[in-house]
Formats: C-alpha cells, sequence, structure tokens
C-alpha cells in the first residue's frame, strides 16, 4: 500500500483483552490504516494526537495515518526514533518527553506508536510516565508486534546492564493491525517475527504448533489465507494468557520461553547483529534441550521446534561469546528471583511450565565451537550438542 493513496479496507478479525475496565479490542484486517484515525477518536478523544515511528516506516505509512488522525479532528505531532534495538533507551525516552512537553500534550492526548516492537515499547514508556499516564494506541507493522510486542501492556526501555529493565505495565487503549503494512516488510524481519508465533504455538496450542508445520512456507510468503487466522491465533493466545495474568505473577511468565537465552544474546551483542526474533529462535532451542535434558519434555521436542525455525530461515547457533559472559548476563535476568531464574520448559509442544534454575544449570556448558560459522549459521552445535 503506497504511503500517497488512502485505501480504506475491512475488519476481518477482532479479538479482546479482558481486563475489567481496562480491556480494549485487537483489531485485524487487511489495508484498515486509513480507518485508524476515526477508531482512536472513539477511544481517546482529544483536540492532538502524539505519533511515535521510525523513518522507513514513516515513509511508507506515515502519511496515510496522520491524514486518517487528521479528518478524525486531531492536531497531530509526528516524531521520528531510530531504527533499532539500541534505540530503546533513557536518552530516547527523555526526547520524547521534551517532544510531548513542547507539543502541548495534556491528559488526554494519544500517543500512537506506529512500527515494530521497538517503537511500541519506548512509546508506550513514554505514554505510561508523562503526566502519570496518556492514552496509548498500538498500530503494529511487523509480525513480531503484531502478535506480541503490541499485546499486554509490558513497555520498557534497556540499561546498559540489560533489556528492558526500566519499564511498567501499561495497556493501550487499542491494538490496531493492518496487514497489508506487511507487504514492505523484508524478508529477515518476517523470519524473524514468525518466531513469536511458533513461541505461542509451542507453549500452548500443539494444534497450532502442528499448523505451523504444514503452512510454513505458505506463511513465508505471506499467503492471505494462512496469515490471517494464524496472527489472529496468536494474538488469541498472547490475549487469554495476559487476561489472565496481568503483571507476570505465574501463569505470564511462560510468555518468556526462550526469551531468557535471547536477552542475553541481545545484552552481548550490544542489541545490534541478530534480531529479536532470531535470538528467541535460538533461546527456544535451548530452552527445548534442557526441557529434554530435565525430563519434562519427550524426546524430539527439540528436534521439532529446530525444523520449524529453519523452514521460516532462523538461526539455530549461540552466538560465539564466552561462557562467563553468557553467565554474566544471565544473573540481570528481570526473571531472577533468589539467586534463580524461573526458567520457561516445555512439557511437551503445547505445554510450558516454569523451572527454578541457576544460571550455571541454565547453560552449564557452551562448546569452543559455538557458532563459529556465525550466529546465522545452521549447525547446532552450540544448542542441541552442547546445551
Amino acid at each position: 500500500m503506497s504511503g500517497d493513496r488512502q485505501r480504506v479496507g475491512r475488519i476481518v478479525r477482532a479479538l479482546t483483552v479482558e481486563l475489567g475496565d481496562r480491556s480494549y479490542p485487537i483489531k485485524l484486517g487487511v489495508d484498515i490504516l486509513a480507518g485508524a484515525g476515526k477508531a482512536i477518536a472513539r477511544c481517546a478523544p482529544s483536540d492532538r494526537a502524539f505519533v511515535v515511528t521510525v523513518p522507513p516506516v514513516s515513509r511508507r505509512y506515515g502519511g496515510v495515518l496522520l491524514r486518517s488522525l487528521r479528518s478524525a479532528g486531531y492536531r497531530v505531532h509526528r516524531v521520528l526514533v531510530p531504527d533499532g534495538e539500541a534505540t530503546k533507551n533513557p536518552r530516547q525516552l527523555s526526547k520524547l518527553w521534551d517532544e510531548l512537553i513542547d507539543f502541548g500534550a495534556d491528559r488526554s492526548t494519544p500517543v500512537v506508536a506506529l512500527g515494530g516492537g521497538v517503537v511500541g515499547d519506548l512509546a508506550g514508556f513514554a505514554a505510561a510516565s508523562y503526566l502519570r499516564g496518556v492514552p496509548f494506541i498500538q498500530i503494529p507493522t511487523t509480525i513480531l508486534a503484531m502478535v506480541d510486542a503490541s499485546i499486554g501492556g509490558k513497555v520498557a526501555v534497556n540499561l546498559p546492564q540489560g533489556k528492558n529493565l526500566a519499564g511498567a505495565f501499561y495497556q493501550p487503549r487499542l491494538v490496531w493491525i493492518d496487514t497489508a503494512t506487511l507487504r514492505s516488510l523484508p524478508a529477515r524481519q518476517r523470519s524473524a517475527g514468525f518466531a513469536e508465533v511458533i513461541k505461542a504455538a509451542a507453549i500452548w496450542d500443539s494444534k497450532f504448533f502442528e499448523r505451523l508445520e504444514r503452512d510454513a512456507e505458505g506463511l513465508m510468503e505471506l499467503d492471505p489465507k494462512l496469515l490471517i487466522p494464524t496472527l489472529e491465533r496468536a494474538c488469541a493466545i498472547k490475549a487469554e494468557v495476559v487476561s489472565r495474568d496481568e503483571r507476570e505473577a505465574d501463569l505470564r511468565q511462560i510468555l518468556n520461553f526462550g526469551h531468557t537465552i535471547a536477552h542475553a544474546i541481545e545484552r552481548l551483542g550490544r542489541y545490534r547483529g541478530l534480531l529479536h526474533g532470531e535470538a528467541v529462535a535460538i533461546g527456544m532451542l535451548v530452552a527445548a534441550q534442557k526441557s529434554e535434558q530435565l525430563g519434562l519434555s519427550p524426546a524430539g521436542t527439540a528436534e521439532r521446534i529446530r525444523s520449524l525455525c529453519l523452514r521460516f530461515g532462523l538461526p539455530s547457533e549461540l552466538p560465539n561469546h564466552p561462557r562467563s559472559a553468557y553467565l554474566d548476563a544471565l544473573r540481570v535476568d528481570k526473571k531472577m528471583a533468589k539467586s534463580k531464574i524461573q526458567f520457561v520448559a516445555l512439557r511437551g509442544i503445547g505445554r510450558a511450565e516454569t523451572v527454578p534454575l541457576t544460571p550455571r544449570e541454565v547453560l552449564p556448558a557452551i562448546g569452543r565451537r559455538a557458532g563459529s560459522r556465525g550466529a546465522l549459521g545452521t549447525r547446532t552445535e552450540g544448542v542441541s550438542k552442547r546445551g
């Protein structure tokens, strides 16, 4: 969809995250971005709107969204932030606060995140903290953000010591998903997003996992007959888990499957190189192997996950950092309590639970050859053979 044309499609799926008086809808459709303004006006009436996005997304879709907001009666201020995980930092957050003040934003002004998970996390934390909270709208434009980052209200920035160490639980008023924005998504970003879809199936729904095994190639081609129901199911899983446990007291922890190792990988790579979904794919393989080693998961579980990840073009090797560096990164994991990590393990495809493990138990050994051909290789010495 060109940013110069304003096409209005139709909503084909609708879900609700049930959180009492803070419940909110998730709307999925094709070519519905031009209708976002009216939908936002219904849930966040105001005379102005504050849009946060990144340059590539702004060039393609910013014009459509801004016109939609203006036609709904908003005066709009757009802020561009740099693309990439490194953008999620306190300095960029402070810049957003300054821009909000200069714009004259008040407690009714919606902050609208147009982009991927980085934009959603950063803009969401700004919305949560400015004037102790202003309306927040998620318009995700990547698969990863559509099925994971935009749902559930986790917003945060990274600190030098680790990922998402400063943040809040702050629910959006609306999640508006236009799958037409995926047409311009690079193949690598597409693959990375499907890691979170695989995760949702692995922890919650074995039949859904079987569908992914059947439809992987068609999904990578964004076949609409496959894509919409797949995104809907992944969103529904996230919504159900969040509705049962909003603040990660218990059940919601299973959504971190693969993320313990993933966050360590990202921190050691200084949030450059591997994409978040790529790191999650590697983390899932480590977690699945650990599940088998603990006797929780039947043999072959990790191989099914590895095989599916490879079909979606995802990596399977740990990057080649020293074991001591991984252990140091694991020790600042947000899920650490009493010197142990609430590590998410599988009881099999479709069933997950948390197991308290020390960092050394999570990652008992890394072979010298792990990642020797680079993090994007397909050998698995660093995961399935060395644990």
